[in-house]
């Protein structure tokens, strides 16, 4: 065994070796042939991750690291879970592969559990390799349904990196890609922190921002939209719970237009917030739900749309004009079958509602307390944000909107090199852990973040 060589013991008992020198050729190779996405592929240095299991991964030289952003908030049920690794195992065993055409029992079973939870009539199940694709089916059902085009979706929204997708989000990725012709129209959501409406209660807010929408729709023409895509919390532009009433107008409008309501759980859904999904914090019923990320926790590639009847029966005799090779894929829904029953099982869902309950909130709020660089918390579950700003009166961020920083760069780091990996996005960090974390876990991982805001509060004015 040469020097470099390294053993970890995971907690599940499995022993992972490997050498930082294998590390340092998956990180030649990586940088002579990956291309990296929304990356300026000479500016990077990527982390190289050799082992993973529960809420933690172990970089290239053995190094464990806290993984409070679940990659891109998508392993709900956190790394190396046994019940789907094996569930993977069985299936490769069986039937790797299938056309989408033919019936199998992976994506049955699948398709069951997943509108078994969904709330309403959402009964049929399209499944796609991932969220942006679901996105774009769903809106092309929702025009071929309605017999229009236009589709609304908010500003501080992410939709997925496809063509229609980024066209539809609302944040600074689209803007190189946004040539004006895809039928979208953006309208401000309700953001009570940084209210564009000058509201000074959740009450205004969603008053004033329903009021801003169905203007928009009227000034449109209300019979031109097809859907409106919403985030039913939106997830990357910065975890804004809906104030109380907003989801439920919105509906109320979707049904006096005739526009089709597309609610957009691929990072929120599947016990993210403490529910199955978002939406049912808020008592909606959409008619069309995309799902992803946590559907299987992202073991293998699988995505979806959930289908009103409404919807659905459009397409009872008239053919639906789009599909995937690798629609309903077995190893992904055979990985969404274990991941749901382990859900269900183990109370994973309910374990993310205690978690954000009984220590997130109480300890972030505990952290906006002691660090004046921290603006404002928000979430629910085990998904929350946290704004870091210069200075509280004037609300100015750490970092500029669709940037980031020196400062932010700095606490970053901190976070890194006190062992946790966090998800961050200008001016922002997400506490985004697995749906599994413990309680001490959560602790571990607040406790960090109590030094790296140490850190952003030397650049408070």
């Amino acid at each position: 065994m040469t020097t470099d060589m390294y053993s970890t013991v995971l907690p599940n008992g499995l022993t992972v070796e490997a050498s930082t020198a294998e590390s340092a050729r998956a990180y030649e190779l990586d940088r002579a042939h990956v291309f990296h996405s929304w990356s300026a592929q000479a500016e990077i240095t990527p982390m190289v991750i050799s082992a993973s299991e529960g809420s933690y991964v172990w970089d290239g030289n053995g190094a464990r690291i806290l993984d409070f952003s679940s990659q891109l908030v998508n392993t709900n049920i956190g790394h190396q879970h046994p019940k789907v690794v094996a569930a993977i195992a069985a299936q490769a065993a069986k039937l790797c592969t299938v056309a989408p055409q033919y019936v199998n029992a992976a994506r049955s079973e699948a398709a069951r559990l997943i509108a078994d939870r969904t709330p309403g009539d959402l009964n049929k199940i399209f499944f796609t390799n991932g969220g942006a694709d679901a996105i774009e089916h769903a809106v092309r059902m929702a025009r071929l349904h309605t017999g229009r085009y236009k589709v609304l979706t908010r500003y501080r929204s992410y939709h997925g990196g496809t063509d229609t997708a980024i066209n539809m989000t609302g944040d600074p990725r689209r803007w190189s890609n946004d040539y004006g012709n895809s039928g979208t129209v953006h309208f401000f959501g309700p953001f009570l922190y940084r209210s564009v409406f000058h509201s000074t209660t959740e009450q205004e807010e969603t008053e004033r921002a329903l009021a801003h929408l169905e203007q928009l729709i009227q000034l449109e023409g209300p019979t031109s939209f097809a859907a409106i895509v919403l985030e039913s919390i939106p997830g990357t532009a910065g975890i804004m719970v809906p104030p109380p009433g907003y989801m439920a107008g919105v509906r109320e409008i979707c049904n006096r237009y005739g526009i089709v309501m597309i609610a957009d759980e691929v990072m929120s859904g599947f016990g993210r917030t403490g529910k199955w999904f978002a939406i049912n914090h808020f008592d909606v019923v959409p008619d069309l739900l995309t799902f992803a990320k946590g559907v299987n926790s992202g073991y293998v590639p699988l995505g979806g749309v959930a289908i009103s009847s409404t919807v659905a029966t459009t397409f009872d005799h008239r053919p639906y004009p789009g599909g995937l090779t690798y629609s309903g894929h077995p190893l992904a829904t055979a990985a969404a079958v274990a991941t749901i029953n382990a859900m269900t099982e183990e109370k994973i869902v309910e374990n993310a509602a205690a978690i954000g309950e009984t220590v997130i909130g109480p300890g972030l709020r505990a952290l906006a307390d002691a660090h004046p660089s921290v603006g404002e918390v928000r979430g629910s579950g085990v998904f929350w944000a946290v704004e870091l700003v210069k200075n509280r009166t004037s609300k100015e961020p750490l970092a500029p909107y669709g940037s980031s920083s020196a400062a932010m760069n700095d606490v970053i780091a901190a976070c890194k090199s006190l062992g946790l990996l966090p998800f961050a996005n200008f001016n922002r960090i997400h506490v985004v852990p697995p749906c599994t974390v413990t309680a001490d876990e959560a602790r571990a991982g607040l406790a960090i973040l109590d030094e790296a805001f140490a850190v952003a509060d030397t650049f408070v004015s």
